[in-house]
């Protein structure tokens, strides 16, 4: 199966787990990320300054109605809702809108909004992945991913940062794989390629 796109959600310790992550991808990667790691509503560029020394793929923060390329990574601006869409689900390519709607799951961007809109564009061409965090963001979202036919990865709670969201996750009974940290990177790029 070819997949559309790959979103992750993290929380607390989420920046170490994302270079993990983007460290093991190679540059020729051909599916498009889509993160949301909960920050502060006034973060500026550090962390896609920081995540670009770990990864040769394009690290950006996503724009209103873009089209949403392979093999770049896209980082939910702080303070916005990040959502995919798509004109019609079987031709057209996904793009991203953005949105300031009240936080969900105490958090804006909420992993909820982009595993959901995701699973809603993409139907089974969409992996998500939830990796360390102290709350219970991107549970929901995940089960609408499995629930699509997409494929659920949850990071191994013994290996996150935080394990109460990846807990979460796999007592709901949504992962359809549980890696540890350090093998998830080369997961997706066996069934990617």
């Amino acid at each position: 199966m070819k997949y559309q796109i790959i979103v992750i959600g993290t929380s607390l310790g989420g920046l170490e787990a994302l270079q993990v992550i983007l460290l093991g991808l190679p540059k020729t990667f051909p599916v498009p990320i889509a993160v949301v790691q909960h920050r502060h509503k006034d973060s500026d560029d550090t962390l896609r300054v920081l995540l670009q020394s770990y990864t040769n793929l394009v690290v950006k923060e996503a724009e209103d109605k873009e089209e949403i390329l392979p093999g770049w990574v896209y980082l939910a601006p702080a303070d916005y809702h990040l959502l995919i869409e798509s004109k019609d689900k079987t031709v057209s390519q996904p793009y991203f809108s953005l949105s300031t709607d009240v936080p969900v799951t105490y958090a804006r961007p909420s992993i909820d909004v982009l595993f959901e809109t995701a699973a809603d564009a993409c139907n089974q061409k969409v992996i998500g992945i939830l990796l360390t965090g102290a709350n219970q963001d991107g549970v929901q979202g995940l089960a609408k991913i499995k629930a699509r036919g997409g494929m659920s990865i949850v990071e191994e709670p013994e290996s996150a940062f935080c394990s109460i969201m990846p807990a979460a996750a796999i007592a709901f009974g949504v992962a359809d794989q549980v890696l540890p940290l350090v093998d998830i990177a080369s997961f997706l790029v066996k069934i990617c390629n």
